[in-house]
Parts: structure tokens; C-alpha cells; sequence
């Protein structure tokens, strides 16, 4: 092969690196942005939810006191959050929820963490499977204009619990179908409602 030929296929490659580099972030951006017009949060507000989450991992990170003794989950959905998982005691995940208090933006905080041993593969799994079939079950609601997407499903050792800014209809029709799935043991909802 000469030097010529030798760097056309070079920059050929390099430019199908750098596309695919930039069709990945077009992707995502066109994914985020498709969430969002059909989340009832601002775009602003999808945003400081992120940001509150990460937050919260950070706290978890810099206390590794409290890391030690639990398995904590953090989920932020209009500036409300939600702790679930397991901890040593009531003391730790009560510290951990008065630290997630004070971030910035949160409104409310709904400590759900059982004072448990932390769960097995088995049971995680069987959380991400009862996540899914939850999920799954949202989309045989039948009220219109009810958008499953509008509901995020949170699921900790059979507990399924449900957040979303809905009206009191569709968070109703949403929980009787999430119900009825096989494995569910309890659902809590934590909407907040728009009527």
C-alpha cells in the first residue's frame, strides 16, 4: 500500500470514529429530549433531579460511615426524594435522609430504607425483573391520554413503589394494575397530583 493510499483509509477511519462519536451524542440528546416532552416535570427540573441524585451519590461517597452500614438507593422525581434499600438501623438511614434534606432544590424526602440485612443477588434480581413487569403493566391503563412513561417505578424487596406527577385517576388505574402483577407484595405511592 503507498503513503497515500495509507492515509486516505486513515482518515477515512479517523472520520467514521469521530461521526460515530457525534451520532452517539445526537442519539442521546434526541433520546433525552423525546423523555422530556412527555415528562410533566420542566426540563429544568429533570435536570436539578439529576443533579440531586448525583449529589446523593457524592454523599455516599464522602460518608463512608454510613456506606458501610447500609445499601442505600436514592431516586429524585420533582425535587421529591425517595431512599430505599437496607440499613443497620433507623439511626443510619436517618442520617443519611437529614444529609439529602439539606441538598439544594429537594423538597421533600421519603425514607423508605428497611432496617435489614442488605439483599442477595437473588432478591436484586427479582427487583429488576418486578421493575420491569410493573413497567409493562402501566401500558394496560386505560384512561386517555395516560402516558406510562409519566411514572417512575422504583421496586425494593417486593415493595413496588411509585412516583410521577399524576391526577388522582391515573395514579389510581396505575396502582390497581401494578398490583395485580405476580411477585408485588405492597405498592406505595408517592405521586404527587395535578388535580
Amino acid at each position: 500500500m503507498n503513503k497515500i493510499t495509507l492515509i486516505t483509509v486513515l482518515i477515512i477511519l479517523s472520520a467514521a470514529n469521530i461521526l460515530s462519536g457525534c451520532a452517539t451524542a445526537v442519539v442521546g440528546g434526541v433520546a433525552t429530549g423525546a423523555a422530556v416532552v412527555h415528562d410533566r416535570r420542566t426540563t429544568g427540573v429533570v435536570i436539578d433531579d439529576q443533579e440531586i441524585e448525583l449529589r446523593a451519590m457524592k454523599l455516599l461517597h464522602d460518608h463512608p460511615e454510613i456506606t458501610s452500614r447500609s445499601n442505600i438507593s436514592v431516586t429524585s422525581y420533582n425535587l421529591a426524594v425517595l431512599l430505599t434499600g437496607q440499613a443497620e438501623s433507623a439511626e443510619v438511614s436517618g442520617q443519611f435522609a437529614n444529609l439529602i434534606s439539606r441538598l439544594p432544590r429537594v423538597k421533600k424526602v421519603h425514607n423508605e430504607v428497611l432496617t435489614a440485612a442488605e439483599r442477595t443477588f437473588t432478591e436484586s434480581t427479582s427487583d429488576i425483573y418486578l421493575t420491569s413487569r410493573a413497567k409493562l403493566a402501566l401500558f394496560d391503563v386505560d384512561i386517555a391520554d395516560f402516558d406510562p412513561t409519566r411514572i417512575k417505578i422504583v421496586t425494593s424487596q417486593g415493595t413496588v413503589y411509585m412516583m410521577g406527577l399524576v391526577t388522582r385517576a391515573e395514579a389510581q388505574a396505575a396502582s390497581d394494575k401494578v398490583r395485580f402483577v405476580s411477585g408485588v407484595k405492597h405498592v406505595v405511592k408517592v405521586f404527587e397530583y395535578i388535580d
